[in-house]
């Protein structure tokens, strides 16, 4: 049932102008009625079909999220080999953890135009309008148990930056633990959560096979609109404020998600180069900053952050202390 909707969006995807009738019929060999069919299916995943007795038919951009075209040629070795989308979800992460019972569910991807109750560190609330960002979870079941939560915390937000970077030429900034920064306003965070999910029922045994560890990371990004001012405490920016123009998520997914992959592979084979990746984008080595941790407030300078560990800080008592970024806040 989908493939004669998948071939028409390919086209339409790829044609930015108008097409008549006749042109999509020879680019995709379906018939009349089988084209408007397909644009009913297509109307039917979120899709604007922008019609015109004079010019023909033309996709609606920005283009609604779309698993089909996530997918299409995205070349991945583990991230995004299957891809999920839906409209709206309570938590991309909490779907993602429940989607961990079935097989062959390493490397999903799930997206949503809208979240009940997204969330962030810390237990604080992600602010995103329907429709208009980025709210994806990716699912990584660690059963070598080879993969770091404080690394992938640094490599999400690095992917980020690096898939931004590749799809918009803008340089973005990374703050130690999750943010990462445009200009010194937040454009992304990154909450990375790790449970022990049963495995479904054995077809052989007819019970429970052991748990396994999964590990979710979520990534929301302000693609086309950033959070009210009254629904953040620190400066929050978009893509399209700084581009003039919305962004194509489709495009914006396919990159970060690249660019994950090749992170998560490094982690498992010890990340060697993940550490000098990340400062490069960081200033905040010999910064004095405070740091809330386990309830302990600590001050001083930080002289590194290990992607393994996390940051390094001299206090200002001499005392040099260990910071892991699951459990602490810069204040």
């Amino acid at each position: 049932m989908q493939h004669a909707p998948n071939k028409l969006l390919d086209v339409l995807y790829a044609r930015r102008a108008y097409a008549h009738m006749a042109d999509l019929q020879a680019a995709t060999g379906l018939s009349a009625r089988g084209i408007g069919q397909a644009l009913a299916a297509l109307r039917q995943r979120g899709h604007e079909i922008e019609e015109s007795p004079t010019h023909g038919v033309r996709l609606g951009r920005p283009v609604a999220m779309d698993a089909h075209l996530i997918e299409q040629g995205l070349g991945t070795r583990r991230i995004g080999r299957d891809v999920i989308v839906f409209p709206e979800v309570v938590s991309t992460n909490d779907v993602a953890f429940d989607s961990a019972r079935q097989t062959d569910a390493d490397g999903l991807v799930v997206l949503a135009e809208s979240q009940r109750s997204g969330r962030g560190r810390l237990g604080r609330r992600w602010v995103s309008p329907p429709g208009k960002n980025v709210l994806m979870s990716v699912l990584l079941i660690d059963e070598p148990q080879r993969l770091s939560n404080e690394a992938l915390t640094i490599a999400a937000g690095l992917a980020v930056a690096e898939g931004v970077e590749a799809f918009t030429g803008l340089g973005c900034q990374l703050k130690w633990p999750n943010d990462v920064l445009l200009e010194g306003a937040k454009l992304c965070g990154v909450l990375v959560e790790v449970r022990t999910v049963p495995r479904q029922p054995s077809a052989q045994r007819g019970r429970t096979t052991p748990a396994e560890r999964c590990i979710v990371v979520g990534i929301g990004i302000n693609a086309n609109v950033a959070p009210p001012p009254e629904a953040i405490t620190r400066p929050a920016t978009s893509l399209a404020a700084h581009l003039g123009h919305e962004v194509e998520r489709i495009e914006l997914v396919r990159a970060v998600l690249r660019r994950l992959d090749h992170w998560a592979a490094a982690i498992a084979a010890g990340a060697a180069d993940l550490h000098d990746a990340w400062l490069a984008r960081c200033g905040m080595t010999n910064q004095r900053l405070t740091v809330l941790h386990a309830g302990q407030r600590f001050t001083g300078r930080v002289l590194d952050i290990h992607p393994f560990q996390g940051l390094v800080l001299q206090t200002d008592t001499g005392q040099q202390v260990l910071l892991p970024a699951a459990t602490s806040t810069i204040e």
